[in-house]
């Protein structure tokens, strides 16, 4: 008879695997995995059954850990208007402690992971809709969180491209001071 599933082990084999794709990468092979998880692969598949198993339960772990942060970022604060909390977002997600989850999700277009989470794109992009609305709707316009949306995107994308920071930074406020000004009208 074989043993009973362990919850507890598999969690935790879980966390260190992600540690390690958030710090390192996606790996091609498990080994890297596993000596980040101080097992073997044979406990590895053990746990999670197959290689692509762990890969995609890897990348929803670092995707529920990356919701969970940085919507807690987006969230209103009311002592301070939204752009301030939209600005730190951005200083946070640009920062050191948001590059793993841009490296790891960055380059989602050209990664074999794609066939792990196929309709990750869709819901990249849907999953943050809602708290933009929810924030946006404390100065009356929720409807700006798809251009919200589409700007972070883009300078996102662009700051991986160029690694250009400062431009990317003077960007972003220069919107929000638009947003600033489209905002004032409405108060």
């Amino acid at each position: 008879m074989g043993r009973r599933p362990q919850p507890e082990i598999k969690k935790r084999l879980l966390d260190a695997c992600t540690d390690y794709a958030l710090e390192h990468g996606l790996p091609d092979r498990l080994e890297p995995l596993a000596s980040a998880a101080g097992t073997s692969t044979r406990m590895l598949i053990y746990h999670f059954g197959t290689r692509d198993v762990l890969l995609r339960a890897v990348l929803e772990h670092a995707r529920q850990r990356q919701l969970i942060t940085f919507g807690d970022l987006l969230r209103v604060r009311p002592d301070q208007p939204y752009t301030a909390t939209l600005a730190n977002a951005w200083r946070f997600i640009t920062g050191p402690e948001g590059q793993p989850y841009l490296g790891m999700f960055g380059q989602w277009r050209e990664s074999a992971a794609q066939q792990l989470l196929p309709d990750f794109r869709r819901m990249a992009t849907t999953n943050w809709l809602g708290p933009l609305e929810k924030g946006l709707s404390s100065i009356d316009r929720p409807e700006l969180a798809t251009l919200v949306l589409a700007v972070i995107r883009g300078l996102l994308m662009d700051l991986d491209a160029t690694a250009d920071s400062t431009r990317t930074d003077r960007a972003f406020s220069g919107f929000l001071s638009t947003l600033d000004q489209q905002i004032v009208p409405n108060r």
